[in-house]
């Protein structure tokens, strides 16, 4: 009897082809919603995660000035403990780091800068020449400063001003000489030096003072998961009497930067997923509209000794089979769709075919096949429970 009652919902699926077509399509255009969401959220996350982990294993440190936030380097004669770590402070952070990864000084401030008759000011770095090459170790021409009057600087720096290896102009009142162009490092959590002079540490001093302090002190570590670890281990040594320092924690922006695009994203998905509603309703119509056809044949199937419970399967098979026709569909045109969505958002299909990014897939076919499912058994109830004798009299 299961057989001919499933046989019989085929059929009546089959009659009723395009209405049927027609609520299958309200849930594959759910489930492409809700897929297609997912799986942007997905690739998003793990796009902006894979562009920010560069600068994720970066730990920043700087002196705490009582307003809020640390100073850089400032003008010859301002430099205080206030304002810079001192020498004693930088030797305790490479202390306290050690193993866990490679520490150096960062002088900063922003400073005059002259070509010709044009004049303005631009931020200044004063490293020394072997933090650069470690650091800035993607240059797109020149070289190293291989002296004090030799300057390295940012690509948009460069192109701004119309500078190029062997330009000369002044910082500070003080002639420098392009040595080497640094490709672009975008926005960083350490140097930002796109728009940015980098000299070298003596030459800075000689020219802004601070000597043997630094604006801040910049830690690259070898393990991520040890950011807690050191930063802990900072501020319970350099912070136990009074707070003298503070630490920022790139992952933890990376964190949030992460979890900011994951909630965005879900939140789209949750409005996505108002087209199942609708779907939801349009197959309950659906549904209602053929147990009401059917009246007569209800009671023909009951008046045979047709049971409720197989009245009630034959209407939920109905609701079935037109969920797995939506899902089957929502879920091809959900992959088509969402490739060259997800492209032209993101700009890369890298981690789309991910099982973090494909799992959205049965996920969205789930939901759209529970939805189908539930909106159909209240008119399949409706339909067991005729009577048959009233049923055979309906017109």
């Amino acid at each position: 009897m299961k057989d001919i009652i499933f046989a019989m919902a085929v059929r009546n699926v089959r009659i009723n082809i395009l209405r049927s077509i027609l609520a299958a399509i309200g849930i594959t255009i759910g489930i492409i919603s809700i897929a297609s969401m997912g799986m942007l959220g997905t690739n998003m996350t793990a796009s902006v995660t894979d562009s920010l982990s560069s600068m994720a294993d970066k730990l920043t440190v700087n002196p705490y000035s009582g307003k809020g936030g640390g100073g850089g380097g400032g003008p010859p004669g301002m430099g205080s403990e206030s304002d810079n770590l001192t020498k004693k402070q930088f030797k305790d952070i490479e202390k306290i780091v050690g193993k866990y990864g490679f520490v150096y000084g960062v002088h900063n401030i922003r400073a005059k800068v002259k070509k010709g008759s044009d004049e303005w000011n631009t931020q200044v770095y004063g490293l020394e020449v072997s933090a650069m090459r470690t650091i800035l170790d993607n240059l797109t021409a020149g070289g190293y400063p291989s002296s004090d009057n030799s300057v390295l600087i940012g690509t948009r720096f460069a192109s701004d001003n119309d500078l190029e290896l062997g330009s000369r102009f002044s910082v500070g009142g003080n002639g420098v000489k392009v040595s080497g162009i640094i490709e672009s490092r975008g926005m960083t959590m350490d140097l930002n030096t796109d728009s940015a002079i980098v000299m070298t540490k003596d030459k800075y001093e000689s020219l802004f003072g601070a000597k043997d302090e630094f604006g801040q002190a910049n830690i690259v570590l070898n393990d991520i998961n040890d950011a807690e670890t050191v930063t802990n281990a900072i501020e319970s040594q350099m912070n136990r009497r009074e707070e003298n320092v503070r630490v920022q924690d790139s992952s933890r922006m990376v964190s949030m930067i992460s979890s900011s695009v994951t909630t965005i994203t879900s939140f789209a998905s949750l409005i996505a997923s108002i087209s199942l509603l609708v779907a939801a309703v349009s197959i309950f119509n659906i549904m209602m509209m053929s147990v009401t056809e059917r009246i007569r044949e209800i009671g023909v199937l009951r008046s045979i000794g047709t049971q409720k419970k197989e009245i009630l399967r034959m209407f939920v098979y109905e609701a079935t089979l037109i969920g797995i026709i939506g899902a089957i569909l929502g879920m091809v045109f959900s992959l088509v769709m969402g490739y060259f969505f997800i492209l032209i958002m993101v700009g890369s299909v890298k981690y789309f075919f991910t099982y973090e990014s494909l799992i959205h897939l049965p996920y969205a076919m789930a939901v759209g096949l529970v939805i189908c499912i539930f909106s159909g058994l209240y008119p399949a109830w409706r339909g067991a429970q005729m009577d048959p004798i009233e049923a055979l009299r309906a017109e």
